[in-house]
């Protein structure tokens, strides 16, 4: 899979560009435009169960569509559902996504969903963590611009629980409030935040999608009865 991404960052399209016969594997609706041939397929990859546990506890759609190139090659045109920039992270192991985060991999790439623990769950991901695992590439998409960050071992940094995107497996990390006290949340309108330690790679998203959606409920007039 070979990857262009254009339009970014605020509007950004990744276009797969696939070998005879090559086929990957993306997030249901992705699909903006194909070359002439490219077979497109949708199903619950691994069964009901799996397709499940990727949808109700991931966070992801129950469905995968895959795309497969005819003998003379093709591309895959794909877009997210928010405004804002992709990038394609290499998987030699594994690498941890946020919810919703996943838009297409290469097809020695897994998707899973995986207990990431307490401090998952209190960081707001449901305590549930999205893996992508094996060897080849994911295309993530972020809501707003991207930065990725850089951690030496033993360097730390903070964030805010929804302006994460991904995170490498070597990169330890720990949830807590972020100030002090049930009033300081309020004052302050902070939640939880991610202490994350390296060594190891962050991907940040500068927009926050809870807090998009939270102002979108309280300003439409349904909201209000």
């Amino acid at each position: 899979m070979d990857v262009q991404i254009r339009h970014h960052p605020s509007f950004a399209v990744a276009r797969a560009n696939l070998a005879a016969g090559e086929s990957i594997r993306a997030e249901s609706g992705a699909m903006m435009a194909t070359s002439s041939g490219v077979e497109v397929e949708a199903k619950m990859e691994g069964g009901l169960m799996k397709g499940l546990k990727r949808s109700v506890l991931g966070g992801e759609s129950l469905f995968v569509t895959r795309y497969t190139a005819p003998p003379q090659g093709g591309w895959i045109d794909m877009a997210a559902r928010l405004p804002g920039d992709l990038v394609e992270v290499p998987v030699n192991g594994a690498v941890n996504l946020s919810r919703g985060s996943w838009m297409c991999s290469s097809d020695g790439v897994e998707i899973d969903t995986k207990w990431g623990g307490v401090k998952n769950l209190v960081g707001g991901e449901g305590g549930f963590v999205v893996r992508a695992e094996g060897q080849g590439s994911v295309v993530l998409a972020c809501y707003g611009a991207l930065d990725l960050v850089e951690l030496a071992a033993g360097e730390s940094f903070v964030l805010d629980s929804g302006h994460m995107v991904a995170f490498g497996d070597g990169v330890d990390f720990r949830t807590r409030k972020v100030t002090k006290g049930i009033m300081q949340t309020i004052k302050s309108g902070e939640g939880f935040v991610f202490e994350f330690t390296g060594p190891g790679q962050v991907w940040v998203q500068s927009r926050n999608p809870d807090e998009f959606i939270g102002w979108l409920t309280a300003t439409l007039p349904f909201s209000r009865g």
